[in-house]
């Protein structure tokens, strides 16, 4: 241990005094030592078990494209009662069993139903003519159901579930209509029996479970309204093709003290309330006013849709307790969008006109579901009141209380119809010259848009929306087509755009709703829902994708329609009824939609396939 001390005390020392002198210069660095030996490597460790293989997943489907484009292609037709076509062909139903069209031929006299057999359908033997339209057959019909035989009237709409076909038949106002119904089996047409309805059974349809029948009875008035039946909706059970005797009558009566609030709604009320024809002095209740026109039931069966055309609104049905709702559907401000007013300005003339409304007063609506809420389609044609009695002449016409004297169709009892340039415009329609040029010409209301009285209007109301409209449960519109009916048709077919059904004159439709949307059907091709809307005038027909309603494309346009300035019409005119086949139902395996074209008389069959 002394050993130690002695170094490190001589060490202490000199470290002193070096801190008093120069630093020294570094000494060399000393030599690297040798590197140990490497120690050797351990021993591998024994490889793990391979896991077995997966299951190979299955192959996934083909990938949809992000855009389907439908091509329609005509491969059926028929012409019922060529000598007098029109009125021939107007309601279509399909009996899938059997692979026949029903069609509704109002023409003879009495009314029959013409049956039809697709199961063979000769597409090569449709020919076009030189502007490229069909108009020889390759269809006929092969029997003939003559209603006559089982009542008399006149028969206005049909419809088809399972076997069991329902032929709704209209007597003299007044009169309680009635529903004929057949057993229609492959090998055999039966009779079953008539139910009583209401006055005016103007549409019937099927639940689509096919346990009830739903009827929109119009209840139309008396030309001279001397007689104006209530509206109604009845409903007859069917259950397991059972039908019952009697049907379940649904009035508005609930509704008769209600008629200011509805028409905050929207709804719509014309009548010659208050005057006196051939000495009755008028007075027309909301139940009275109301006029069912048209049925369509939601996919689950629970509730109704019935369009009230000329009151602008909308009738609910719950077929559970059968309670009944009024939903008015508002006015259209064609301040937003764009439409040609003048069938006289001899030229396509789009323009928006701030103060004037449209009544969407749709006929054909169609019920569909998305995210499992109800949706209802509507084809917003337009429709006013004019009636006419006889009489004698002006003088008698004008004693008995009528309005004017007409040579052709007598004494006119009411009308809400008048053109724009025959009414005094309030200030703020300044910016026209309400003229041929602009909106002169158009058919508005008397009844709508002078809110003060002071026989100045401030509004102008016109008929129709000139577009479908997609509406939620609770009346609510979602969508409109806005003004694309008249773009697309005057885009596609220029100056001969608003046409009419039965000539070959354009813009003849501008003045009064247009290319006029009428029959409607709705089909589902693939994972798509198609809303095809047909164009009464035009004789067109628009397809829209109304998958999701708060996202509608259009997709398509067809038409079979000849429309060279002044020739002779041709080809399928004025579509009033339509029915979509699916695929699984149809005789050559895709997708059909059957037209029924009322001026023509014709039944056109068309193919729907997926591009």
């Amino acid at each position: 241990m002394n050993k130690l001390i002695l170094p490190l005390a001589l060490s202490t020392l000199l470290i002193g005094c070096a801190l008093d002198g120069d630093d020294g210069s570094n000494g060399k660095d000393g030599a690297v030592g040798a590197q140990g030996q490497t120690g050797t490597t351990g021993p591998t460790g024994e490889k793990g078990n391979t896991g077995e293989t997966g299951d190979k997943g299955e192959t996934g489907a083909a990938g949809q494209p992000a855009t389907i484009q439908l091509v329609p292609t005509l491969v059926g037709r028929a012409v019922l009662n060529a000598q007098s076509p029109e009125g021939a062909a107007e309601i279509v139903a399909y009996h899938a069993q059997s692979q026949r069209i029903f069609a509704l031929n109002s023409s003879a006299s009495p009314a029959t139903i013409e049956v039809i057999d697709i199961a063979q359908l000769d597409t090569e033997a449709l020919v076009k003519n030189t502007e490229g339209v069909v108009t020889n057959t390759n269809l006929q019909s092969d029997a003939t159901i003559n209603l006559s035989e089982f009542e008399t009237g006149d028969a206005n709409s049909i419809a088809i579930h399972g076997n069991l076909m329902a032929v709704a038949v209209a007597k003299e106002t007044g009169q309680a209509g009635k529903i004929l119904f057949f057993e229609i089996a492959q090998d055999a047409i039966k009779f079953i029996k008539s139910v009583t309805v209401g006055d005016l059974p103007d549409m019937v349809t099927f639940s689509p479970d096919g346990n009830k029948v739903i009827v929109a009875n119009e209840g139309e008035p008396k030309s001279d309204y001397s007689i104006d039946p209530e509206g109604s909706i009845a409903i007859i059970q069917t259950t397991n093709g059972q039908v019952a005797d009697n049907a379940t009558l649904l009035n508005f009566n609930a509704f008769d003290n209600q008629q200011a609030t509805l028409e905050a709604q929207g709804v719509v009320f014309a009548s010659p309330t208050g005057r006196t024809i051939k000495g009755k002095t008028i007075g027309t209740t909301v139940s009275m006013d109301l006029e069912p026109e048209y049925v369509s039931v939601s996919k689950d069966g629970q509730y109704a849709y019935v369009s009230l055309q000329e009151n602008n609104a909308m009738a609910i049905v719950d077929l559970e307790t059968n309670e009944l709702n009024v939903k008015g559907f508002g006015f259209k401000d064609w301040s937003n969008w764009t439409l040609d007013a003048s069938d006289k300005d001899d030229k396509i003339n789009f323009a928006s006109y701030p103060g004037l409304y449209g009544m969407y007063q749709p006929d054909s609506i169609a019920t569909y579901q998305w995210q499992g809420a109800n949706f209802i389609i509507s084809a917003n044609e337009g429709d006013g009141r004019e009636y006419f009695f006889d009489a004698q002449d002006e003088a008698t016409c004008l004693a008995q209380g009528g309005l004017e004297f007409d040579e052709d169709d007598g004494c006119l009892a009411y009308t809400d119809e008048s053109r724009a340039e025959d009414l005094t415009l309030s200030d703020n329609f300044s910016y026209l010259n309400n003229d041929d040029q602009d909106i002169g010409r158009l058919k508005v209301s008397t009844e709508l848009g002078d809110a003060n009285n002071d026989n100045q209007y401030e509004e102008l109301y016109t008929y129709g929306g000139r577009s479908f409209s997609i509406w939620d449960h609770n009346g609510h519109r979602i969508y409109d087509s806005g003004d694309d009916v008249g773009k697309i048709t005057a885009a596609i077919h220029g100056e001969a755009f608003n046409n009419d059904e039965d000539e070959n004159s354009g813009d003849t439709r501008s003045d009064a709703k247009g290319a006029e949307p009428e029959a409607l059907a709705i089909g589902e091709i693939g994972d798509r829902t198609y809303a095809f809307v047909g164009l009464e005038r035009m004789g067109g027909i628009l397809v829209y994708d109304v998958t999701n309603p708060f996202n509608v494309t259009m997709n398509t346009y067809m038409i079979n329609r000849g429309l060279q300035k002044d020739a002779e019409i041709s080809g399928d005119l004025a579509p009033e009824g339509m029915v979509f086949i699916s695929a699984q139902n149809s005789p050559i395996g895709q997708p059909l939609l059957v037209v029924g074209n009322e001026i023509s008389g014709s039944v056109s069959v068309w193919s729907i396939t997926q591009q």
